[in-house]
Formats: C-alpha cells, sequence, structure tokens
C-alpha cells in the first residue's frame, strides 16, 4: 500500500483520493458477493424427459461419467447446466 503525505495537499485533493479509495474497494467487494443464479436440480425423470432418453440410458451415461449425479437420501438429482454442457455439438 502506498502512503499519503498530508502536506500540501488540498481538502478537495484528499476527498478525492478517499473516495477513490472507498470506490475501488466497493468493487472489489462488488465482484465478490455478485448474486449468483440458483442452481436447478432435476429428478432423474425430468433429465431423461430433456434429453428424451430411457431412464436405463441415463443410468448407463451416469455410470459411463458422461453425466454427474448427486443423491440426498434415496432421491438421485442431475444439474440442468451440467446436463445442457454435456451435450456436445456433432460436426459432420
Amino acid at each position: 500500500m502506498e502512503s499519503i503525505q498530508l502536506i500540501q495537499i488540498t481538502p478537495e485533493q484528499l476527498q478525492r483520493i478517499l473516495v477513490e479509495g472507498v470506490k475501488a474497494q466497493f468493487d472489489e467487494l462488488k465482484k465478490e458477493f455478485q448474486t449468483k443464479a440458483p442452481i436447478e436440480y432435476l429428478s432423474i425423470e425430468e433429465t431423461a424427459i430433456l434429453l428424451k432418453v430411457s431412464k436405463p440410458t441415463l443410468w448407463r451415461w451416469t455410470k459411463d461419467g458422461i453425466l454427474q449425479s448427486y443423491g440426498l437420501g434415496a432421491k438421485v438429482y442431475y444439474i440442468r447446466k451440467e446436463v445442457e454442457d454435456a451435450m456436445v455439438r456433432l460436426d459432420k
């Protein structure tokens, strides 16, 4: 951090320095605390419908590591963004 000497500085210059310093700190904090979009969890059924595949195919893709599943108790969920990101473009 640079030091500031208050010798021969006008009140306006001091105010400008302080305002710039506070604004820089505020901008850093604002970046850190950006609101994030909520994560949308899909059930097995919802994911199968979204991908238009059967549940056994969905299970195989999960087992093969193509899709990542998450569990909570006996329930299994997929994150919509991860499912969409798993889709790859096929260039012909």
